[in-house]
């Protein structure tokens, strides 16, 4: 997620410049063509403007049907995140309020740091790379985060602040690791109401904040796994390609009526025109999967912080660590 107030203006087109520059040249060789065309064999190449348009037109409702429904899965994640903070509050809350017993205080962080590694895991696993997303801006593109997860790499390392070593190698021939520390967490529960650690409505609420868990992975899941359909976001592209393979032709209809140099700015009109549908198409593709990893994700890193610090507090604990902050104007 991009934290500063808005985008440069260079920044957003050093993103985007490669459509400007390839229709810059487009436009020229088209603009060179029918010049010469028309001069020496009276040919005009060129298209009238208006059925031109009426496909802009087109393309342009195409691109705002499909950046709708991007837009629609990012804050619909951005929701399920949000739920996961408010019912991570509930629950160190639960835990804190509903235990009482013999060694309470190291039960009570036992849960806290266990529901504190399912937060890890997830995020880790959300992080996993699709056939789909853009995973090489990881790494190549210019102003990409610098903070880049990959599940192998760094999760045990984690895990291992918060879970002992013994249940997290019983983790590693999981295939869902974060769904098995969930599952891990309510046999705890269940073992400790059997010793009579809290009653049985307290026993159902903690399980009913463990089931909204599961509820949230779920959600995040269902959003990482299942693309933005593959039809949509094809005919999107190709569809403003040929709109931009044919409106140079429409724009030098408008300008060969100019007879002097003035009839050159059909060209970088062409590319202007060229840039800004590939950018709102650029766009809408880079809004599609908020756990990617890249520009414009949900910071997941950092709201599992803010959730870590306001649990170890709630057990006043030591060492809590700082809120993630920004890097290049980066909060992931």
């Amino acid at each position: 997620m991009y934290a500063r107030r808005k985008y440069g203006f260079w920044m957003t087109f050093n993103w985007s410049k490669k459509p400007f520059i390839y229709g810059f040249i487009y436009a020229t060789l088209v603009a060179i063509i029918f010049y010469f065309t028309k001069k020496y064999t009276h040919i005009d190449l060129s298209l009238p403007w208006q059925p031109v348009s009426v496909l802009g037109i087109t393309v342009a409702f195409y691109l705002g049907f499909k950046n709708n429904s991007s837009y629609d899965r990012t804050w619909e994640a951005r929701k399920i995140w949000g739920g996961i903070v408010n019912s991570s509050r509930s629950f160190g809350v639960a835990v804190v309020s509903f235990i009482e017993g013999e060694n309470e205080d190291a039960i009570k962080k036992q849960l806290i740091y266990r529901h504190i590694a399912w937060l890890t895991a997830l995020r880790y696993q959300l992080r996993l790379s699709k056939p789909w997303e853009h995973v090489e801006d990881r790494v190549h593109a210019l102003y990409t985060p610098t903070i880049c997860e990959e599940y192998f790499g760094n999760l045990d390392a984690e895990l291992m602040h918060f879970i002992p070593q013994e249940e997290l190698t019983a983790y590693k021939s999981k295939s869902n690791i974060a769904a098995q520390i969930l599952a891990t967490q309510g046999q705890v529960l269940q073992d400790l109401y059997n010793k009579n650690y809290f009653n049985d409505f307290r026993h159902i609420e903690l399980f009913a904040l463990l089931k909204s868990f599961y509820d949230e992975q779920g959600r995040s899941e269902r959003i990482k796994n299942f693309p933005f359909p593959r039809q949509y976001a094809s005919v999107a592209v190709w569809t403003t390609l040929i709109f931009s393979i044919l409106m140079p032709f429409g724009i030098i209809d408008i300008f060969q009526e100019v007879r002097n140099a003035l009839f050159w700015l059909a060209v970088p009109f062409s590319a202007l025109l060229i840039w800004i549908f590939f950018l709102m198409e650029k766009i809408g593709d880079y809004s599609e999967n908020p756990f990617e990893g890249t520009y414009n994700d949900i910071p997941i890193t950092s709201i599992s912080r803010s959730i870590e610090i306001d649990l170890r507090e709630m057990i006043n604990d030591v060492n809590i660590p700082k809120p993630i902050q920004e890097i290049n104007g980066f909060l992931m």
